[in-house]
């Protein structure tokens, strides 16, 4: 009779089948037991970025799911909803200039550290941190640094790195068309504006679109400027010099339009008056002042005046230099300055008692410590994302 290896074949091929079965059966584990996956994913969708490294290592079906196209695409879509305002920090090691990002969980008071930035093309030497300029899409979770400057060959730089929370992760964009540093940059309609900078030599303005990963040219502006301070309110970005020595004459400072793609001169008050760092708070624009113990100041669009808020300077704890930025909507603006160790002054903004009609305001501070590790961290900027 002839051997009987058929049942035999069979059998093998049934093996091999089965085995190539076994990693089917681990993609359909299920993410959370007991709930279908569409229900678990809405759940991680709600899990802070500090977070989501940690809870990748949790199971493999995690790791695909926290990982995939789609739920980075959802966590973008939801951020606004679902996200929590962090303030992200730029600093820098006073004594060997190293850079670093930290963010705080102003809810928590626990700050992260985010990955290594990238080093910038052309950035193989020494860099001046104050240099960069940055930006920011906050219901996105997007942050991006732009330009820069080498110390030692004082060489302006085209960077352009962006940050994604969704990902906590960072990438190298499309480079500035034009190399530059000590300028203004700020973020309107979902798109990132560059302008002047390089102790006022460039008027030149740039558009980049982070959709497509592509710079184009905005209106130039009137004359170039160096950025001694910057902000964007609405759809208009503003941009002062500020005051400089023998102060003998009238700061200079430019708006622009973004619906107009056109620049206007800055009103007088406004620019006179613009006497430290900006922070955009509730759709308002407010100054910490940079002289005297940090008081901080309203600008008033219809009389050209900026008026003192009530409530007091910034806390003593809180040391110069700082990073001055803005977060919150309506009547739940906060204003936040960061000084030198990253100690943190936060201040919320409010009515104050017998204001007619609710103008006036005062600012009530609250100050975050921050840990004696960041002794020696000098801040550089600050903004606040939705991660």
């Amino acid at each position: 009779m002839p051997p009987r290896s058929e049942p035999i074949e069979t059998a093998a091929a049934e093996e091999e089948e089965a085995r190539g079965d076994e990693p089917k059966v681990e993609e359909m584990e299920p993410l959370i037991p007991g709930l279908p996956d569409e229900v678990a994913e809405q759940c991680l969708l709600h899990l802070p970025f500090p977070y989501q490294s940690l809870a990748r290592s949790v199971s493999s079906s995690w790791n695909r799911a926290l990982s995939s196209p789609s739920f980075i695409l959802s966590k973008a879509k939801a951020a606004a909803a679902l996200s929590l305002p962090y303030l992200f920090v730029f600093a820098f090691d006073r004594s060997t200039l190293r850079l670093q990002w930290q963010a705080l969980d102003c809810r928590t008071t626990r700050w992260f550290v985010l990955p290594t930035m990238p080093l910038p093309a052309g950035a193989d030497g020494p860099l001046c941190p104050p240099a960069f300029a940055c930006a920011a899409l906050p219901s996105r979770g997007e942050l991006y640094v732009l330009g820069g400057m080498r110390a030692d060959t004082q060489s302006p730089l085209q960077t352009l790195l962006a940050y994604r929370a969704a990902t906590n992760s960072w990438s190298a964009a499309a480079p500035m068309p034009t190399p530059r540093c000590f300028f203004a940059a700020g973020a309107i309609g979902g798109r990132i504006f560059a302008a002047g900078g390089d102790d006022g030599g460039i008027s030149a303005v740039e558009c980049y679109d982070p959709a497509a990963d592509r710079w184009a040219p905005a209106a130039g502006m009137r004359r170039g400027m160096a950025r001694y301070d910057a902000a964007v309110v609405g759809r208009r970005m503003y941009v002062t010099e500020g005051w400089t020595w023998p102060f003998d004459s009238s700061p200079r400072g430019g708006v622009y339009d973004a619906d107009r793609d056109a620049w206007e001169e800055m009103r007088v008050g406004m620019r006179e008056g613009w006497t430290g760092a900006s922070a955009v708070a509730g759709g308002r624009l407010y100054v910490v002042s940079e002289c005297g113990d940090g008081r901080v100041k309203a600008y008033d669009e219809g009389t050209d005046r900026w008026r003192a808020v009530a409530g007091g300077a910034v806390p003593a704890e809180v040391k110069r230099p700082y990073a001055v930025t803005g977060g919150g909507t309506g009547e739940d603006g906060r204003i936040y300055v960061v000084g030198s160790g990253l100690d943190v002054g936060v201040g919320t903004v409010v009515p104050a008692a017998g204001g007619r009609g609710g103008a006036a305001e005062r600012v009530e501070w609250q100050v975050v410590k921050g840990p004696p590790a960041f002794a020696d961290l000098a801040p550089c900027n600050a903004l606040v994302l939705y991660a």
